[in-house]
């Protein structure tokens, strides 16, 4: 399915990351395998003899596949245009790229700190942003160029993020933007061949580690909470068969893959006489489109 396509992998040195990793090579793809190797926090984890890139990329090479590791920081512009660059010079090509890394700095909204909120947007949201925008900035010199292009993006939302979470502010936060720059990037990138998905994995990672949330079954059978559930998804939509698909979010849920709806405008109450809402009907009238008026409330125009 992959075979000869170039794919980077941020966050790629652990959790889902690492079976979007394996799940791409099996399929023939080249892999860029970047991870900074840091905690779930963002701070610098403790030394090890290999960091989680290299380790992947000698699992990779293990079952007779392809791969570097990179291990710039995704929130650093320049080390992502950079990574980017190096990609190309190294393969010839850039075909697309996942956007999975993030860390974890929950807090209520009373108890959350600007450091913390700002960590958890750069690495989410902006290191999102950085590799969607340098690899289309590649992708459309190469159309430009007259050369074919197929260029795939898949991003990483969550639950958070598309129905929020307690305690998990700038995480929802950074999420759900996420979702909607899939959406934005889709429609700007189908001129010149790139298409933009998201995913919504439901796993067993080290940021759902002692949150009782999302704990590995284990036992026979499938497990629900397998990080590497998703990343059959993944590998098909990095692939030119997924090009009829783009500006979707996927939830993944165990074996199932589920088509998730943007924001949904419901039937709503139009103000009387045909003039502007008046502040002093909207009340009664939102108990009325929202199912919570008591029987018997005269009727409202809904529309």
């Amino acid at each position: 399915m992959l075979d000869g396509r170039v794919v980077i992998v941020t966050g790629g040195g652990r959790g889902i990351g690492r079976a979007h990793c394996l799940e791409l090579a099996a399929h023939g793809a080249m892999v860029v395998v970047n991870d900074l190797g840091v905690g779930v926090r963002g701070e610098s984890a403790d030394d090890a003899a290999q960091s989680p890139a290299d380790a992947v990329v000698a699992e990779i090479e293990a079952i007779g596949g392809v791969a570097v590791s990179d291990t710039g920081s995704v929130a650093d512009w320049a080390a992502v245009a950079a990574m980017v660059q190096r990609t190309i010079e190294r393969f010839g090509r850039l075909d697309a790229v996942v956007n999975n890394a993030g860390i974890l700095r929950d807090a209520t909204i009373t108890s959350m700190t600007e450091q913390d909120w700002d960590a958890v947007l750069a690495v989410h949201l902006k290191g999102t942003f950085a590799l969607t925008k340098h690899a289309c900035d590649y992708w459309r010199a190469q159309y430009k160029a007259g050369q074919p292009v197929s260029g795939r993006i898949v991003n990483t939302t969550s639950g958070a993020g598309l129905v929020g979470n307690f305690g998990q502010a700038a995480y929802a936060a950074s999420k759900a933007g996420i979702a909607n720059l899939t959406r934005t990037t889709a429609m700007e990138g189908a001129r010149y061949g790139v298409t933009a998905n998201c995913i919504a994995p439901i796993a067993a990672t080290r940021m759902t580690a002692g949150t009782g949330h999302a704990q590995s079954g284990g036992g026979d059978g499938l497990d629900p909470f397998d990080p590497a559930n998703s990343s059959p998804v993944v590998a098909w939509l990095c692939s030119e068969q997924s090009g009829w698909l783009t500006g979707q979010v996927l939830r993944i849920d165990g074996n199932t893959v589920h088509p998730v709806d943007t924001w949904t405008v419901r039937p709503g109450y139009t103000a009387a006489g045909g003039g502007r809402l008046s502040a002093t009907e909207i009340d009664a009238a939102l108990r009325v489109v929202m199912g919570v008026a008591p029987a018997g409330l005269a009727a409202l125009r809904v529309r």
